[in-house]
């Protein structure tokens, strides 16, 4: 896929690294090769893999004549703050609205929100709803709002994860490596559809498999599979995917978004205890909790190449503290 025509800043450090996880696989007791894309090393307001899009979101707010960047998200959304972040860079205001209450404790991504001098909403309202709600009072207001969806996740935001899957194909190619499986945390779905999108476009041998953090598996396929048909129509290409096509786990999800789950923490402690990488609750600790319980099951041949891409999320294990207390 040639996406060098779709407007594009640059924000992130890429490419991110590839690094083998011997530690980790040796800890467990074998499976299959584990590699791991550091994608929490792209630089902007402690890294994460929400720039990549922001590359894309922003280009087309300035084309559009933007003054301001409005999204949403969660309380710690990791997403909002790297909104802040991109914003600043291009001398744009940041308005971001949180779902909860405004009594939220001033860490993590909050503290981050805070330092970069963004404008903070907390609305208990549907994230669609309340956005709608901000561009309007902004245009009353003379502003010049560009609306940016929960994760940056729409056919345009994916394009960053469009490149990230042709890096790895590259470096797959460079190190005569061949790559079985993705594994990646899929919240809002961009993501997963740009990685899907590429998997398709280049016919490659690669299954990609969304660690749902919040959805039900039926719900987030159709999700995926809508914005990887947007994507590749920015490319001029003609593809309606189906939620058949895409491989979602949700039995890893917990409780519920943002909420923590054994498994999630003893993968979080294993990572960093083994490789010296720090993963987060609320994705990528649910994400690898996922990875090694397939491990575990046998779902991967002992010949395999699995990359497991970390999508950053790190300033939120601030805000669970507790759950690590002695």
């Amino acid at each position: 896929m040639w996406i060098g025509a779709i407007p594009r800043v640059r924000l992130a450090h890429l490419p991110t690294p590839v690094e083998e996880l011997t530690r980790l696989r040796q800890e467990i007791g074998g499976g299959p090769r584990l590699f791991i894309k550091r994608d929490d090393a792209t630089g902007l307001a402690v890294g994460g893999n929400k720039v990549r899009k922001l590359e894309f979101l922003v280009a087309d707010a300035l084309h559009c004549g933007a003054d301001t960047l409005i999204t949403a998200g969660g309380v710690q959304s990791n997403h909002a703050r790297m909104t802040a972040a991109a914003a600043n860079r291009f001398g744009l205001d940041a308005v971001l609205v949180f779902d909860g209450d405004e009594g939220a404790p001033l860490q993590g991504n909050q503290l981050l929100d805070r330092v970069l001098g963004a404008q903070t909403r907390f609305l208990s309202l549907p994230a669609p709803e309340a956005l709608e709600i901000t561009r309007e009072e902004l245009r009353e207001q003379g502003k010049r709002p560009y609306v940016i969806p929960v994760g940056g996740s729409t056919g345009l935001g994916s394009m960053g994860y469009v490149l990230a899957m042709q890096e790895l194909a590259e470096w797959g190619r460079d190190h005569e490596t061949s790559i079985d499986h993705v594994v990646v945390a899929s919240g809002s779905g961009g993501t997963q559809a740009g990685l899907q999108a590429v998997v398709w476009s280049q016919n490659l041998p690669v299954q990609v498999i969304g660690m749902s953090v919040s959805r039900d598996e039926r719900v987030l396929a159709e999700l995926v599979a809508t914005i990887a048909t947007e994507a590749v129509q920015h490319v001029g290409l003609t593809k309606v995917f189906s939620s058949e096509e895409i491989t979602v786990r949700d039995e890893y999800v917990g409780p519920g978004y943002a909420q923590v789950t054994p498994e999630c923490l003893r993968a979080i402690e294993l990572a960093a205890r083994t490789e010296g990488i720090i993963l987060d609750p609320v994705y990528t600790g649910k994400a690898m909790a996922g990875l090694l319980d397939l491990i575990k099951q046998g779902y991967f041949a002992e010949d395999e190449n699995v990359v497991f891409i970390h999508t950053g999320g790190i300033p939120g294990l601030f805000a669970y503290a507790e759950h690590f207390a002695l």
